[in-house]
């Protein structure tokens, strides 16, 4: 093996009962480089990363991993074990303790210690060097729980690295962070490329890989499809090397044509329900029409989620304006009552707030749309099932059948037993909070030709994204908002990112 390469997959293949997850992946990893790992939900991208960390140990898998020219025998599933030898994991779900301080965390389980105490002043004189070292600009004393997801994602990373971490796996870590704390990642990589620090970046955010990476390796139905330089590769060939096909458009092109206002904001004003002194809006208006998508643009912290929050009674409490459906002023004072309105929300974060994990598909489907199904104070169950069901087929769950916990499910799967949930309840609205956070783009052009088809039935959608190039490519007109207030409605033909961001940013009023 050159002594260039730090890692060397070679013809890798995991077994589980009825299904073959890797199947002889190889894969060559340059010493202090980027490398991209992409594809969709189920193409063996977890199975490889637990490989790696020691989920999986060896004797579990057939193929070899060369790792610093040795091979890799990690045992009895031990992360413990991958960490001592250098190889370090950040996932996107945290796992900090929130009430201890940042030195706490990085040094918890292996504090410095003398004559039987912890040493304090030793751990949190090398927990900042550490973090001067890597330019993490987090303070070593600081309680986690009072950090942003950013800072908090800092720590995990400082976490890592204090064991001397010759590789680092980052796993989809800019999924929850605003732009600016995406920035700021984007630097600390390359901080830790300057210092040597080989990074296996995976994220669904393609841009990213064109940012950041040196090389990309595509796996596909846990298969090697490719691996190049990063420079060699555009968006749409990564796509096509994801999904095996040619996607000659990311956003679809549907055939809305919206019709009369049915949904009407106007000058909502409302504090947090947990804090009156504060104003979470500050002056939202808007109106929606028959079978269009309105998309909602703006920065994290802008307001977008306590809107529609607000909206369907579950969060702010409302001090000023009103919300009209169908030309009728409405008052929705829980979730209950905005369904039975005709108003649904699919979440921002399914795993918490859209879906019970543990439960079935079916029952997950059926949860919010039990009083369909009652008679005589009983539950019937073919009724149920056969509902269940003509969701699951019209939005192509894939499962082996609906008894499945949800747990058990790729992201984009979760995401539509979310939405074909809200779908049961037979909306007028549906709002969809980051609909395709966290899914491949298989999954969310799935998503995408759903949503025009709902609005060619005559629903309308309000859409929050992220992610200014799918409110580009999806919505109707856009409602940008900043600092809880919307400051201007754009028709698509006069919108583009700029005048978002100019927007949003409150450098541009109109």
């Amino acid at each position: 093996m050159s002594e260039d390469i730090i890692l060397d997959i070679q013809n890798v293949t995991k077994r589980f009962p009825g299904v073959t997850a890797l199947s002889d992946v190889s894969i060559q990893i340059k010493r202090g480089e980027i490398h991209g790992l992409c594809g969709e939900n189920g193409a063996g991208k977890s199975t490889l990363i637990k490989i790696l960390s020691g989920v999986y140990p060896y004797g579990t898998y057939e193929g070899k991993v060369i790792y610093d020219g040795s091979e890799l025998k990690l045992e009895g599933g031990s992360i413990r074990q991958a960490i001592t030898e250098g190889i370090a994991i950040v996932y996107q779900e945290l796992t900090l303790v929130p009430n201890m301080t940042v030195g706490e965390n990085v040094f918890l389980g292996k504090e410095p210690s003398e004559n039987g105490a912890i040493n304090w002043d030793k751990l949190y004189a090398e927990t900042r060097d550490i973090l001067r070292k890597y330019q993490l600009d987090v303070a070593p004393q600081a309680v986690v729980r009072h950090l942003g997801v950013g800072k908090m994602q800092m720590v995990e990373i400082a976490k890592a690295l204090s064991e001397n971490a010759k590789i680092l796996i980052l796993d989809e870590p800019t999924s929850a962070l605003a732009e600016a704390e995406i920035e700021k990642l984007m630097e600390i990589l390359e901080t830790l490329r300057s210092h040597g620090v080989t990074c296996i970046y995976i994220t669904h955010k393609l841009d990213e890989f064109f940012r950041i990476t040196d090389s990309v390796t595509v796996l596909r139905d846990g298969k090697t499809v490719t691996t190049q330089p990063t420079g060699n590769l555009t968006k749409e060939k990564l796509v096509s090397y994801m999904v095996g096909r040619e996607m000659k458009e990311r956003f679809p092109k549907g055939n809305r044509r919206p019709g009369e206002v049915i949904f009407e904001v106007n000058d909502l004003h409302a504090i947090d329900p947990n804090d009156n002194s504060r104003h979470v809006l500050n002056g939202v208006s808007f109106d929606l029409r028959r079978g269009e998508i309105l998309g909602i643009a703006g920065l994290m912290g802008s307001g977008r989620t306590e809107l529609v929050t607000t909206i369907f009674g579950e969060y702010g409490k409302i001090t000023h304006g009103t919300i009209k459906l169908e030309g009728q002023e409405v008052e929705m004072t829980s979730a209950s009552d905005a369904m039975h309105k005709g108003v649904s929300l699919v979440p921002e974060d399914r795993k918490r707030q859209g879906l019970v994990l543990m439960q079935s598909i079916l029952k997950n489907i059926s949860l919010a749309n039990l009083d369909q199904f009652s008679k005589f104070f009983r539950i019937d169950a073919d009724a149920e099932l056969a509902a269940s069901l003509q969701q699951a087929k019209n939005l192509a769950i894939k499962a082996p059948n609906l008894l499945v916990a949800c747990d058990s499910l790729s992201g984009g799967n979760q995401q539509k037993v979310v939405i074909a949930k809200w779908l049961l309840s037979n909306p007028k609205v549906l709002i969809m909070d980051d609909p395709t956070r966290g899914i491949d783009v298989g999954a969310k052009y799935e998503i995408y030709k759903l949503m025009n088809e709902l609005t060619e039935k005559g629903v309308s959608i309000i859409m929050i994204s992220s992610e200014l190039e799918e409110v580009l490519g999806m919505s109707d007109r856009v409602m940008v908002m900043h600092e809880g207030a919307s400051t201007r409605i754009l028709d698509i033909r006069e919108a583009n990112q700029e005048r978002i961001m100019a927007l949003a940013t409150g450098i541009a009023e109109n």
